[in-house]
């Protein structure tokens, strides 16, 4: 026999001040899975949301979707009751919304509320080329250390013979022109030593 079970408490901490049994907890504690809470996995919120609207419209009937914007509302909420919060409030949404596109007027009035991330979710920002990053790192390294290319090196965590391979690719017009304005002299040359 195996038995799946789910918790938010901590267990060990409880069996520490007596309110859970030892015994149990080991029983039990064959294979932990931490699984972090859904406002830390925004990247699968949009999955879920696919998920759960398959899984409650009737075979033959028109598919529903979210808007852009209501997708936005339910990536800028934290979702206090996890995956199941989620699912009700997908479940809520289709009984009482009438159209085949899901607005962000059919959301619960929290959701409503929600405010909408500055980016796609799980992103910083928007995503640009690794290179890009690279030069940049480099280039900006370069300038607060005021041109050692020693130094900049160290402070990248790289040796010094990459860093010179790297500001020779660099060397091009194109990437030069396309370096932060601060460092661009040092990628020209101007400064760096």
């Amino acid at each position: 026999m195996r038995i799946v079970a789910a918790t938010n408490r901590d267990l060990q901490a409880a069996v520490a001040n007596g309110s859970f049994r030892k015994d149990l907890f080991f029983r039990l504690n064959v294979v932990s899975i931490k699984l972090p809470p859904l406002r830390e996995r925004s990247l699968d919120i949009p999955i879920l949301v696919e998920h759960f609207l398959e899984r409650a419209t009737p075979p033959g009937a028109l598919p529903r979707r979210f808007s852009e914007a209501a997708m936005e509302r339910m990536l800028g909420y934290d979702w206090p009751g996890n995956v199941r919060e989620l699912e009700n409030c997908i479940e809520r949404t289709l009984a009482l919304a009438g159209g085949a596109r899901l607005e962000v007027e059919d959301l619960p009035s929290p959701l409503q509320q929600a405010r909408p991330p500055r980016f796609a979710p799980g992103m910083a920002g928007p995503v640009r080329p690794l290179a890009e990053l690279e030069r940049e790192a480099i280039f900006e390294a370069l300038a607060q250390v005021k041109g050692d290319k020693i130094l900049a090196a160290r402070l990248l965590g790289i040796g010094k013979t990459t860093l010179y391979r790297k500001l020779k690719e660099y060397s091009g017009g194109a990437a030069v022109a396309r370096a932060a304005s601060g460092s661009a002299s040092l990628a020209a040359g101007g400064g760096v030593q």
